[in-house]
Formats: structure tokens, C-alpha cells, sequence
């Protein structure tokens, strides 16, 4: 099943994708993300109070940048997808759904 290719950008905690109340199932396909001075994590959630189904570590430089592709056809989130950041300067998500 093909759908549309989306990006959503977060520098704090925050959802990737659906709106206040409103769920929007989705496929994660890859993280990008820019590390901060401190070590630190990503998580990506099912809600903001759901499961979590991804957890990234990050390291300890403010000037790393790394990606992770997610293989075939990504990750399912069946809630809104929630990204918990800590310790991380930007996380760009790409998603489809």
C-alpha cells in the first residue's frame, strides 16, 4: 500500500503526527536527529502516554548528527505518534500514513 511521505520537525517533546484529541495512525520510516553536548535519548511513542516502540540513544556531542532507517515499511504506530526528546537538539521523523 503506497501513501504519502511526510516530515515533521521537533525540538522538545511533542507529536509527530495527528491533531489535539484526533488520532492518525502512521509508518515511521526514519529518524534523523542532531545530538546536544550531553549524552541523550529519542523515544517515539504510541500516544504520549502509550507504549514506547522505539527507543533511540544519542551521544554525547553537540555537533553529531545521525540517521536510522526503519527496513520495509517502517515502524506502525496506531495512536498519534509522540516523540519524547531528551538531551537532543532536533529530531526530523519522516513518516507515512
Amino acid at each position: 500500500m503506497q501513501s504519502d511521505v511526510h516530515t515533521t520537525r521537533v525540538s522538545a517533546d511533542g507529536y509527530i503526527t495527528g491533531t489535539s484529541g484526533k488520532a492518525q495512525p502512521a509508518r515511521v520510516k526514519a529518524v534523523y536527529y542532531v545530538a546536544s553536548g550531553s549524552a541523550g535519548t529519542i523515544a517515539l511513542k504510541n500516544g504520549s502516554g502509550g507504549s514506547t516502540l522505539v527507543t533511540i540513544d544519542t551521544p554525547a556531542s553537540a555537533t553529531a548528527t545521525d540517521q536510522v532507517w526503519f527496513p520495509e515499511n517502517g515502524i506502525r504506530f496506531s495512536d498519534r505518534v509522540y516523540c519524547d526528546v531528551t538531551n537532543v537538539s532536533f529530531v526530523t521523523v519522516v513518516w507515512a500514513g
